[in-house]
């Protein structure tokens, strides 16, 4: 595990950083208000800001004396990365993605509109994408031959909140 992994390990060991966070997400703040809304002194909640800095959770915008901090979500998603397990696979040259998750997973696959596609991973149902060596394919599963060695990230969509709106119909 690298030095920066211990570092987000360690901010994200702490219920007070992980609400730091919460808060953030909900938009940019400052660290006074921070603290004023977690119930915490400003030196200590600049503490905590700088422990979440330092593994790059944060980042801190300065105009004047104010510091508005926001969350690096980019920085946030990685750290969960390191949770994959990596598999590996020999295939024939000309094999299929499909085929080779095949090898190493057990796939779900049904047919949508003219298209078959995976519903489920080793029995977890969701929506899936794929990289090959760090960027995103528009082929699917079935038409992504493998030529040559190569590095698949398979990642299942998360139903991630981006944003909630709250609406109210007039009559």
């Amino acid at each position: 595990m690298s030095q920066l992994d211990n570092k987000v390990f360690h901010a994200l060991g702490s219920d007070t950083r992980v609400r730091m966070l919460e808060l953030l997400d909900e938009g940019e703040k400052h660290i006074s208000e921070l603290a004023r809304l977690l119930g915490i002194s400003v030196p200590v909640a600049a503490k905590h800001v700088k422990i979440l800095e330092e593994a790059d959770l944060v980042e801190r915008k300065i105009f004047g004396k104010t510091h508005v901090l926001k969350p690096n979500r980019e920085n946030i998603y990685l750290a969960m990365n390191v949770f994959a397990p990596t598999k590996s696979i020999e295939v024939e040259k000309g094999t299929t993605l499909l085929d080779a998750l095949r090898g190493v997973a057990a796939i779900k696959v049904q047919k949508k509109g003219d298209r078959e596609v995976i519903v489920s991973t080793d029995g977890e149902e969701g929506l899936y994408v794929y990289e090959i060596n760090g960027e995103f394919s528009e082929k699917s599963v079935q038409n992504c031959v493998l030529d040559e060695d190569t590095t698949i990230e398979w990642k299942k969509l998360e139903p991630v909140t981006k944003i909630k709106l709250d609406i109210h119909v007039k009559e």
